[in-house]
């Protein structure tokens, strides 16, 4: 059992961390680190926190297990002081969607103080934000990418698997750099997709949103996520992110020549071959 799970963040992902902790009995001790006491208010009045404290230092202090839950960009700034604050024998993980730079900055701050960092990805969320979307339930069922290096301690990533697993994710591992490139492909780039059609549609009709119905809707949905977090995520992988988007790019032009061409068969059997993928993903 973890003794003092530190949490940093207290959002949608890091306070449904924290709700299923509470709710499985995985901490003795439950701390939550943020920037604004308002905030953190309804977590400590709700009692799925223990502690609340917007001093990173004083939050981190006993723990020994630090969760890092805040935007992608701000991980690496929050390694340093985590670092410097929290005490030998920690396991620190995080909920960035990227994760080369995090875990190359994490394996910088080991070479001088050797605590332990494993990088983790919980596919988990929604278009919602902040701890009032937060469920205990979150993460059942879902996928958690952990993704260790050479340099991560055998020890450390068994303690982090089974903390996800814990919370009822299904946990899987990748490198950083395959990790960054897939979720490129699965997750970053049908956001930026979304937002797209979101403003194509307006481009090419003004009126045609106000006809938008469940089909338009659902496919745009999780372009209504969080702006500002967005923006660090597609920064922090436009690397990986371009190399999708030209990917795309291709597989759309491929079908706009089939359409282009007039040839029924031609578009029918892409159309199918699409499918069949589709229909095959569980």
């Amino acid at each position: 059992m973890i003794q003092e799970l530190a949490i940093v963040g207290v959002g949608l992902l890091g306070g449904s961390v924290a709700k299923a902790a509470r709710a499985g009995g995985l901490a003795r001790r439950v701390v939550g680190v943020g920037r604004d006491t308002a905030r953190l208010r309804p977590a400590l009045e709700d009692g799925t926190l223990d502690a609340a404290t917007t001093d990173l230092d004083t939050g981190v202090r006993k723990a020994d297990f630090v969760l890092l839950a805040a935007p992608v960009l701000a991980i690496e700034g929050l390694l340093e002081r985590v670092w410097r604050a929290a005490p030998e024998g920690t396991v620190i993980t995080d909920v960035g969607s990227t994760k080369r730079n995090i875990v190359r900055a994490a394996e910088r701050l080991a070479a001088a103080r050797p605590l332990t960092f494993v990088g983790s990805h919980p596919l988990a969320g929604s278009e919602q934000s902040g701890y009032r979307a937060a469920r205990a339930d979150l993460f059942r069922g879902a996928t958690v990418v952990v993704t260790p290096t050479d340099r991560t301690e055998l020890a450390a990533l068994k303690r982090a698997t089974e903390f996800w697993e814990a919370l009822g994710a299904r946990v899987s591992s990748l490198d950083p750099e395959t990790h960054d490139r897939a979720v490129a492909a699965i997750s970053h780039l049908p956001h930026l997709i979304a937002c797209a059609l979101v403003d194509g549609a307006g481009r090419v009709e003004p009126s045609a949103l106000d006809l938008a119905a469940r089909g338009f809707r659902d496919t745009t949905r999780i372009a209504a996520g969080d702006p500002e977090m967005w923006t660090e995520i597609f920064l922090a992988n436009r690397d990986a992110l371009s190399a999708s988007v030209e990917g795309f790019q291709q597989a759309l032009a491929d079908l706009q020549r089939a359409i282009d061409a007039g040839v029924p068969e031609a578009l029918r059997a892409a159309l199918a071959r699409i499918k069949a993928t589709r229909e095959a993903l569980r």
